[in-house]
């Protein structure tokens, strides 16, 4: 049997390792304990948490705290409404987390220069407009002081990174030109890619193609270098992966043969969720969905390069919405709802088997949220992916509730919350009356100021392998700290940690619950 590294010899393996050990043995090594942070959400001089040395000093954090799991959100470049699960790209990444710090270092930006720009005065919050009238600016000047006509790496990078790069690159500097707005709204030549047009776009927008070709090489460089302090810190990072991709992004202009498209590469129908208790209407997220005629058809191989390059980037991969692979919500393209919406059959566990083939038993994170029919949890099973479980939705008062502690399997990764959950501080005085009741003497607590405390210690002691607590809880921060709140618009993902936040005093409570609760590798063990 080929041996794969896991918990005991180093890998972030998650569950199905194949080493010769038995399970029941690496059982006792496997729990683990991390936090949910956003790369957005570290404090920075320039606006927005990136790659710079902040990010470097909270992986120290994270070591010193006895955490060896740090989860974060999807790290593609960003558009209109700043969320990270609606990306111009699904492989590229967002050019606001390069390190400005680095390109003066390299003496492609001055101090001067980057002093003088307005990145916003509040530390507690990204201004993504400024970020976006500012940033681009900065990185053109560096970008014509690099000679990237004589950086072997950079044409390697664009060289191996060709099967998305160009496409990416060539999308953002015609729509550049053309004032932002979608390709929906080109003209037809080259909104349909014809080559005539293809030809003439790339040949006047050369110098613009290869800027943001630019950008990705310094992004990549400047994230596998994080990347690889954290893993020699003993932290693996959990990434995340969106099942859909944005309408408006290079990924739908150009593969519309992935998605159910009409001739005119105009959306047939669109994903979203139908109505429920939490939503009258639904949820219209207006993604195109996927041909999965199409894709079984060919080995589903756009899908295995999109999870390889993933699987380059982190160590762990959460798989969002992982029930629209058995079942997805089609609403017809042009609805003002959800409402009017119909369920489709997903690819299932065929998916999955051609996935573990191409790439190998891959750790991976099921997100299985919310209302789950059979189907879904018999695919979640078969797969044995972990799945997720999170404290916030325990306490509705009913007897049997899945996310209550004590009916968690081992496989799977519990959180006080997510980042579409507000923070615990921010969560109790919305509980019902009888809810709030529930809770505490579940938890065994009077005060509604120990809950928090009491659920993050929950979390850590309770059977699952791996339990991850966002920042925000850890802090005891209240509703201002919120990342997220699911069906609006303005708001969010924009919550910063301040630079003083994560203290001494801090870093040795995270590590002593951690040894508490056995959630240290033996490799970090004092």
């Amino acid at each position: 049997m080929k041996k794969v590294l896991h918990q005991v010899c180093g890998c972030a393996a998650l569950t199905n390792c194949l080493c010769v050990n038995s399970r029941t043995e690496m059982r006792k090594t496997m729990r683990r304990c991390g936090v949910l942070m956003p790369i957005s959400s570290l404090p920075s001089r320039f606006g927005i948490g990136g790659f710079s040395k902040e990010a470097y000093e909270f992986v120290d954090f994270l070591a010193a705290s006895g955490q060896s799991v740090w989860q974060i959100l999807p790290l593609g470049p960003t558009g209109y409404g700043d969320s990270p699960y609606q990306s111009f790209s699904t492989f590229a990444g967002s050019p606001y987390y390069i390190s400005l710090d680095a390109l003066i270092e390299e003496g492609l930006l001055t101090e001067e220069e980057c002093a003088s720009v307005d990145f916003g005065d509040d530390e507690k919050k990204v201004h993504y407009e400024k970020i976006y009238y500012t940033r681009f600016k900065l990185l053109r000047q560096a970008f014509e002081r690099a000679n990237i006509n004589e950086n072997t790496a950079y044409h390697e990078f664009v060289e191996e990174n060709k099967h998305w790069l160009k496409d990416y690159a060539m999308y953002m500097a015609i729509k550049d030109s053309l004032g932002g707005i979608s390709w929906i709204e080109w003209e037809e030549d080259i909104r349909l890619r014809k080559p005539q047009a293809m030809a003439d776009y790339e040949s006047r927008l050369a110098d613009d193609i290869a800027f943001y070709c630019y950008q990705q090489y310094l992004f990549a460089a400047q994230w596998l270098k994080l990347k690889s302090y954290a893993n020699d810190k003993g932290i693996s990072i959990v990434g995340d992966i969106p099942i859909y991709v944005a309408f408006d992004s290079a990924d739908t202009w150009a593969n519309p043969e992935l998605f159910q498209l009409n001739e005119e590469n105009v959306p047939i129908a669109v994903a979203g969720c139908p109505p429920d208790a939490f939503s009258a209407t639904g949820q219209l997220w207006g993604n195109p969905l996927y041909r999965w005629d199409y894709h079984e058809e060919t080995g589903f191989a756009w899908w295995m390069r999109r999870l390889s390059h993933c699987f380059n980037i982190y160590d762990i991969v959460r798989i969002d919405h992982f029930r629209g692979f058995d079942a997805y919500w089609a609403i017809p393209y042009g609805d003002e709802t959800a409402e009017g919406g119909e369920w489709k059959t997903g690819p299932g566990y065929k998916f999955f088997e051609a996935m573990k083939k191409a790439l190998g038993n891959r750790p991976v994170i099921a997100e299985d949220l919310g209302f789950l029919t059979p189907s879904v949890l018999k695919l979640v099973k078969k797969t044995g992916y972990p799945g997720m479980k999170v404290l916030q939705f325990a306490f509705d008062s009913r007897d049997e509730n899945d996310y209550l502690p004590h009916n968690y399997p081992n496989n799977c990764v519990v959180y006080t919350g997510t980042h579409d959950n507000d923070t615990v501080n921010g969560w109790i005085p919305a509980m019902s009356r009888k809810d709030l009741a529930f809770a505490k003497k579940y938890l065994d607590v009077r005060r509604n100021a120990d809950i928090c405390e009491r659920l993050i210690r929950t979390a850590l002691g309770c059977v699952a392998d791996t339990a991850v607590i966002p920042m925000q809880d850890y802090l005891e921060l209240g509703a201002e700290a919120r990342i997220n709140t699911p069906s609006t618009l303005g708001g969010n993902w924009e919550w910063r940690i301040e630079s003083d936040a994560c203290t001494q005093e801090l870093s040795e409570h995270m590590l002593e619950l951690a040894q508490i609760y056995g959630r240290i590798p033996k490799t970090k063990k004092k």
